[in-house]
């Protein structure tokens, strides 16, 4: 897949967001400059392009934020948070932490409660947990 032009370097990666989800379009447009920086491209998952190269289920593509490299290599949800740190050379220490067993674990958890309860952070929280209880 290209997309880039002739004239244009190929970015470093794509980071995927949710861009109906109002907490993700927010962490995005603060986050656009740095990631800018580090020549990583910020597009929403509702692209179609991105809709096909992911070729995900509806009910898993906005599940969680992903990394789309050039090599076609993908990381979701904490792991592309690792992955992105690594651009950064600030973030290197929490990144070689997050490859503990036990660390990387509770960044899973923590990133998925997150991911769950994001339309929450709008004050409008309709996300239910199986078994009909609220986290």
């Amino acid at each position: 897949m290209t997309t880039q032009h002739h004239d244009q370097k190929q970015p470093a990666g794509w980071v995927l967001y949710d861009a109906d989800c109002h907490f993700c379009t927010t962490w995005a447009r603060r986050s656009k400059k740095l990631l800018q920086s580090r020549e990583l491209v910020l597009v929403p998952l509702q692209t179609p392009w991105v809709r096909a190269r992911l070729g995900l289920p509806e009910a898993q593509l906005l599940t969680e934020m992903r990394l789309l490299l050039p090599n076609g290599q993908t990381f979701g949800g904490a792991d592309a948070l690792l992955e992105i740190g690594r651009y950064f050379w600030w973030s290197r220490p929490v990144v070689r932490m997050g490859h503990i067993p036990l660390v990387h674990a509770w960044l899973v958890k923590v990133y998925r409660w997150v991911a769950r309860h994001r339309s929450c952070a709008s004050g409008a929280c309709n996300t239910q947990v199986p078994g009909g209880r609220q986290d």
